[in-house]
């Protein structure tokens, strides 16, 4: 299913690509998700949800597909799975700036394929969940990132010589310390559409159980 989104943030395009396509800087301002590790162009994480009572966790990795500087577009692969083994999502992530006065504009969209328990909730319910969500983001992102960002620092001048025995980096996956991520409630978030759907399967219940104990009833007479 395809869900679209859009937001704007109060900082010039060039500093909002430079902090949007910084995964590492962003992660903590994302609902639900916990960046662990870092290796090469992965970025490997978690990302949890609740369904009611019931808590998934989604083990997985993100790349950055194509990242084009000159027209501002960005396009990140994730995937992941339950740590459970019910269910995997996957989601192909295409990001456009442009500029929106002394701001930028953001479209975002989103190609998610999912299953499990989470896939019961369908398109529409998923649309309003993923908005609310993004609306999170944004305002985590213009308190916690943009309100003290400031431009990348400039690279060292080409006559800076490189040590020579400066310690080689270390070889496999850069361990992120990073807080545990708090499970998202998908009904919390999907308000009344989910109310509507989950409303005439509660009458049914009732329903249900009212005969049952007539009949009970009727067998003790």
């Amino acid at each position: 299913m395809e869900l679209t989104n859009e937001f704007s943030v109060s900082v010039p395009v060039d500093e909002a690509w430079a902090v949007l396509t910084d995964l590492e800087r962003i992660a903590p301002c994302m609902p639900g998700a916990e960046l662990q590790e870092i290796e090469g162009d992965e970025y490997r994480g978690v990302v949890k949800v609740k369904v009611g009572p019931i808590t998934a966790s989604y083990k997985g990795v993100a790349t950055f597909q194509e990242r084009d500087a000159a027209a501002r577009r960005a396009v990140i692969k994730a995937e992941g799975r339950d740590t459970r083994g019910q269910g995997n999502a996957s989601a192909t992530i295409t990001a456009t700036l442009v500029p929106d006065g002394d701001g930028t504009h953001v479209s975002v969209l989103t190609d998610l394929t999912v299953t499990g328990k989470v896939a019961q909730f369908g398109r529409g319910v998923l649309a309003d969940v993923s908005g609310k969500l993004l609306d999170q983001f944004v305002n985590a992102l213009e308190a916690d990132v943009l309100s003290g960002s400031t431009s990348t620092p400039a690279e060292a001048p080409a006559t800076e010589a490189t040590p020579t025995d400066a310690p080689a980096a270390p070889a496999g996956p850069r361990k992120i310390d990073s807080k545990p991520a708090q499970p998202v409630d998908l009904l919390e978030h999907a308000g009344s559409p989910v109310a509507k759907r989950v409303g005439p399967i509660i009458g049914a219940l009732v329903v249900v159980l009212w005969l049952l104990r007539r009949r009970r009833k009727k067998k003790k007479q």
